[in-house]
């Protein structure tokens, strides 16, 4: 019966060739847990396109700055938007489209 590296490690054997192997996925482990744990920099907000009136929700990057201004492409009708976003006091954010 072959066991895990994991449960190898836990037991106190490491086979040479897997040590490397447990390493890396310890490594892995950790990166993954202090991904975990940073704020969120992204937040959801939606506009209407205003060529073909569909609700599209978009991420935020409140990391960006307070005031935004962007073209993007409807992913509905392919015409361009400018998108504005403001991010108010208090963390309100202001989101509307118009056409290029």
């Amino acid at each position: 019966m072959r066991r895990c590296a994991g449960e190898m490690a836990s037991a106190g054997y490491v086979p040479p060739e897997t040590q490397s192997f447990c390493l890396a996925t310890i490594d892995e482990m950790k990166k993954r847990r202090r991904r975990r744990r940073q704020p969120a920099t992204t937040e959801d907000a939606s506009y209407t396109c205003d060529a073909c009136s569909e609700e599209i929700v978009i991420p935020i990057d409140l990391s960006a700055g307070e005031s935004q201004e962007y073209i993007e492409d409807c992913p509905v009708c392919c015409r361009p938007n400018v998108i504005h976003i403001e991010i108010r006091e208090g963390g309100e954010i202001a989101l509307w489209a118009e056409e290029e």
